[in-house]
């Protein structure tokens, strides 16, 4: 984990809900320092308006120091989480300062000593500024001053910070860095250990570390391996624009469907999923399958205490070490399909082998009802674990990936998130999870409505979202997802929990979703919800709830048997059988 806070900047227009937003992700915090950067006067009636507005909207926890000093300010106390708002009015006071509207100016000074304090600030810091662009300017030399030294102090700030938001109409924006920092913060691959994995060399740099910071490798000519605290978390949760399946290769597959020895359509949605791994390979016919590579991600969640399952927290660090010695369901249903398992220790909250818990962020996530499940460094984290694993994975020859997940009370975070999203009610979508009896039911929908609750404030916020109510292990299946869809890889989607994780990795790389398909409904009533949001089909609906991947594993020898059925089934020509559409279409031209 970083040894500092995470520096975010949140720009925006007027009245866009920036300043709302860069509250929210102060929101775990008891104590926060509120750095107020306006004018106080009392002339202007409708500034002491504003000004009136954000105090009564923040709470006890804010300190507020109104300041134009802003980088002694920030010096004075850097182990406080501060929130400073905003740029805009520090400059103007600065440029005021300086007697700059008509004469010639010269900022830099000020602005990389703000930036320094910045860099050396231990706690979270939040900063809200306008964006060039998108507030009110007004055509004279001073209002071109302001706009060209506003356009430069948001720069140097970015320069600064882990992370710029856009915020439009109160919708949140990840802005990307630069590329010499996305090469930067690529995770480091991994190599695979369990059972039956694949696979995979380990990188230079991962080499490269200390060998104190790295725990022993199970394997003897392994050398290192990283931890997840080796990998680089910064912009984890940043995705590009992505490639879609190839909707031509796709058309190719239908239109050969049409010349294999059966009627037009007669292995139904066969077909189709046939098109669509063609469509992921960009070649028709497609390659068969045959490295499909299951992951495991295992967590614990505080909001167990609460009886929501009804098996006791202690199940998941047993079930642990069951899938990695090969007897659970996930275990058994990979070897009769020739898949990998691996089982990832993301926040069990017990000890694990070396080889499991390669990737761990924490010891169990925090109780969603009260506080925020995990921190957003640790989610950061937690997304670049599950980006790594993808890397890992397919830069190994997997081909199609399988995400499944063990975590005694992880269907109570996973309806939270549905919930959220969708925007639907705690009693419409609360199930029976491991099999509670109506009381449980009770207990498990009075703690979902509390995460609800505590996720309206960052619903449009995914990385924070997952923070606040869905935990590093949920966290890490979201990076999982979104990186397979990357990395031009098909996924097949299990039950509620990992589905949970889709809609919301489907909001950090929209687009995501053409990569992945269904392979069953569970008996969960948000697993249902989750799949018609990202206007998915299930393959199969056999009234399963045991997650691991069991369920996409199921659907496997599906897409297996339906990519085979389009590469190796026979021509009419090949097999000298009459179409019967070309027959008849031959008698009609006679």
């Amino acid at each position: 984990m970083a040894d500092r806070g995470t520096r975010t900047l949140v720009l925006g227009g007027v009245r866009s809900g920036k300043s709302e937003h860069g509250e929210s992700l102060l929101a775990a915090h008891t104590q926060v320092r509120y750095l107020a950067t306006g004018p106080t006067t009392s002339s202007d009636a409708d500034w002491v308006a504003r000004v009136e507005r954000h105090r009564t909207r923040r709470d006890a926890r804010y300190t507020t120091i109104e300041t134009t000093d802003l980088a002694d300010s920030l010096r004075a106390a850097p182990a406080i989480p501060a929130l400073v708002d905003d740029l805009g009015n520090w400059l103007a006071a600065r440029i005021d300062a300086a007697d700059g509207w008509t004469k010639p100016l010269d900022l830099s000074a000020e602005v990389d000593d703000v930036c320094a304090a910045l860099t050396e600030m231990s706690a979270d810091v939040v900063l809200i500024s306008p964006e060039v662009g998108l507030s009110v300017v007004a055509p004279t030399p001073a209002g071109r001053t302001f706009q060209d030294q506003l356009g430069a102090l948001n720069t140097a700030i970015a320069a600064v910070c882990d992370r710029v938001v856009l915020v439009v109409a109160g919708r949140v924006l990840e802005l990307p860095g630069p590329a010499t920092r996305r090469a930067a913060a690529v995770p480091v691959p991994l190599p695979a250990t369990e059972t039956g994995a694949v696979g995979a060399t380990t990188s230079d740099a991962a080499t490269q570390q200390e060998p104190e910071a790295q725990p022993a490798s199970p394997r003897s000519d392994a050398g290192v391996t990283p931890t997840a605290a080796a990998l680089d978390p910064t912009d984890a949760e940043v995705f590009g624009v992505l490639d879609l399946p190839d909707e031509a290769t796709a058309r190719a597959a239908r239109e050969r469907q049409l010349t294999l020895t059966k009627p037009p359509g007669s292995l139904g949605r066969v077909e189709e999923i046939a098109a669509w791994i063609a469509a992921c390979q960009h070649r028709c016919p497609p390659e068969p399958i045959t490295n499909p590579a299951v992951v495991v991600f295992a967590g614990d969640h505080g909001v167990a205490k609460a009886g929501v399952s009804a098996f006791p927290p202690e199940v998941t660090a047993q079930m642990v070490a069951n899938i990695a010695a090969g007897g659970a369901a996930v275990n058994v249903l990979a070897r009769s399909t020739g898949a990998s398992v691996r089982v990832v220790d993301i926040s069990v909250d017990a000890d694990t082998t070396p080889e499991v818990s390669r990737y761990k962020v924490r010891r169990g996530s925090e109780d969603l009802r009260v506080t925020d499940a995990i921190t957003i460094a640790e989610a950061r984290s937690a997304m670049a674990a599950g980006r790594a694993i993808v890397d890992d994975l397919v830069d190994s020859g997997a081909d199609l990936l399988i995400a499944g997940e063990m975590g005694i009370g992880n269907t109570t975070p996973a309806t939270v998130l549905i919930g959220t999203i969708t925007r639907r009610e705690p009693v419409e979508i609360v199930g029976r999870g491991t099999g509670i009896d109506d009381t449980g039911w009770m207990r498990k929908t009075a703690a979902i409505r509390d995460g609800m609750r505590r996720a309206r404030s960052v619903t449009h916020d995914p990385l924070a979202l997952l923070a606040a109510v869905g935990g590093a292990d949920l966290t890490a299946v979201a990076g999982f997802l979104a990186q397979a869809a990357v990395r031009r890889t098909p996924v097949i989607l299990d039950g509620v929990v990992i589905t949970a994780a889709a809609l919301v990795a489907n909001e950090l790389a929209p687009g995501a979703s053409r990569w992945w398909l269904a392979g069953h409904r569970s008996v969960e009533p948000a697993h249902a919800l989750a799949l018609e949001h990202l206007d998915l089909e299930p393959v199969l609906d056999l009234s399963m709830r045991l997650g691991e991947g069991s369920g996409a594993l199921m659907a496997l020898p599906v897409v297996t048997s339906a990519v085979e059925l389009l590469g190796s089934m026979a021509t009419f020509g090949e097999a000298g059988v009459s179409d019967k559409q070309a027959d008849t279409s031959a008698t009609e031209n006679a």
